[in-house]
């Protein structure tokens, strides 16, 4: 099921990167607004991560690392009085291989699925794992293929902040609709 959804995931990716275009190079600016929100742990975990068709290789030592490094890089800049842990497990990847011909202009993916504990109330936020489908930012280099651009690291790297800032984006929205890192003043 896994390598059905990449094959969709991967020829169906530019829709996607057009309805989820972000700015993860974003980090320069304001932090936006997280209510009571710190980051604890940041845990990240790989134990049935699957390599989907016609990718380019990466452990899953290098995966954690990365995702684990930009989660800490973007949400360490929160200082909320509230501690939040997370627990990210990533699924699926797709890297890009260079010489794929330019008409199937193949796009890098990340599949994961989120858990965010409250730690003061000692529960999950969300009790099903949320998942997040991460694609790369569509940009000139981008267009005809990151395997034609960019190095795997380098596909790798861009994942990874695509994935920290696709999860503030979900934390802005669960927020926004369910209150999540209210502060006192919210009452």
């Amino acid at each position: 099921m896994l390598r059905r959804f990449f094959v969709f995931a991967v020829f169906g990716s530019f829709l996607g990167l057009v309805a989820g275009c972000t700015n993860p190079n974003d980090l320069d600016q304001p932090a936006v607004d997280l209510g009571d929100f710190r980051l604890g742990h940041n845990i990240v975990i790989a134990p049935k991560m699957e390599k989907g068709p016609l990718s380019r290789e990466k452990s899953k030592e290098e995966w954690t690392a990365a995702v684990q490094a930009r989660i800490a890089e973007r949400f360490d800049r929160y200082e909320g009085e509230k501690l939040y842990h997370f627990g990210v497990s990533l699924e699926g990847y797709v890297l890009a291989q260079p010489g794929i011909p330019i008409v199937a202009s193949p796009k890098s993916a990340l599949i994961m699925r989120i858990t965010v504990w409250d730690n003061a109330a000692n529960k999950k936020l969300n009790e099903k794992a949320h998942q997040i489908i991460v694609f790369e930012q569509l940009s000139g280099e981008q267009v005809i293929g990151s395997g034609l651009t960019q190095s795997a690291d380098q596909q790798l790297e861009n994942l990874s902040k695509n994935a920290a800032k696709m999860i503030e984006l979900w934390l802005v929205r669960q927020q926004a609709e369910e209150g999540w890192f209210a502060t006192e003043a919210d009452g």
